[in-house]
């Protein structure tokens, strides 16, 4: 009886050790996954704050390049009528 007590305890500890070592390797390989998601979400972050700032300048130039357009065009239809003529 001690001879299969002793086989287990020494199977049980051999499996524990086991568990504890991919556990470990586990837990390590996730926070190396945590870290690398969080650099790629704060490099989308920047991407995003980037993309907004050049939308608020599109907005804010918006009226501008309007009226220069505007303006090339009545330019180009007046020379293009002096020519004609």
């Amino acid at each position: 009886m001690k001879d299969a007590y002793n086989i287990l305890v020494i199977g049980l500890g051999c499996l524990l050790a086991l568990y504890l070592i991919v556990s470990i390797v586990t837990a390590i390989l996730l926070l190396k996954l945590v870290l690398a998601l969080r650099k790629v979400v704060a490099k989308g972050e920047e991407l995003i704050d980037s993309a907004e700032a050049i939308g608020e300048t599109l907005r804010r130039n918006a009226g501008a390049v309007s009226i220069v357009r505007v303006l090339m065009h009545f330019m180009n239809n007046i020379g293009g009528s002096r020519r004609k003529g």
